[in-house]
């Protein structure tokens, strides 16, 4: 799966890596890189981004739920920013909370190295069939 995190241009931008999958629990570790460029002029990630890196997380435990055939199509995500989040090593923990043929629940937590929760996410889905596939084919 980490080939196909660092395919995708916004992946790399979030400095994206995959770390594994817990087929036991539906859970998805990556580690992110807030970049300079993320951070405003109060010194803490924009929170529109911290939702990426939450979203990211949580499209990846689908897409490994489904050994990488589909992924969601967000409807909806909450997010919560907890703490402020710094520029720097981030972990990113995404989880397949239910997931129907119709409709996906999914969460997520963003955490610093040191496991200090940074901010939460939920999020409702539709399944789709995974656009990567397609990708690699060509």
């Amino acid at each position: 799966m980490d080939m196909m995190t660092g395919a995708w241009p916004h992946a790399r931008l979030m400095g994206a890596e995959f770390v594994g999958f817990d087929k036991a629990t539906d859970t998805v570790t990556m580690n992110f890189s807030a970049p300079d460029s993320f951070i405003t002029p109060r010194g803490s990630v924009q929170g529109g981004l911290v939702a990426g890196f939450l979203d990211e997380a949580m499209g990846w435990a689908y897409t490994c739920h489904t050994g990488g055939q589909f992924s969601p199509l967000m409807l909806e995500v909450n997010f919560s920013l907890l703490r402020p989040v710094r520029k720097g090593a981030l972990i990113g923990e995404g989880k397949v909370i239910k997931a129907g043929k119709r409709v996906v629940f999914l969460a997520a937590e963003l955490k610093e190295p040191d496991g200090t929760l940074l901010a939460r996410a939920t999020s409702t889905c539709i399944p789709t069939p995974n656009p990567g596939l397609e990708a690699q084919r060509s």
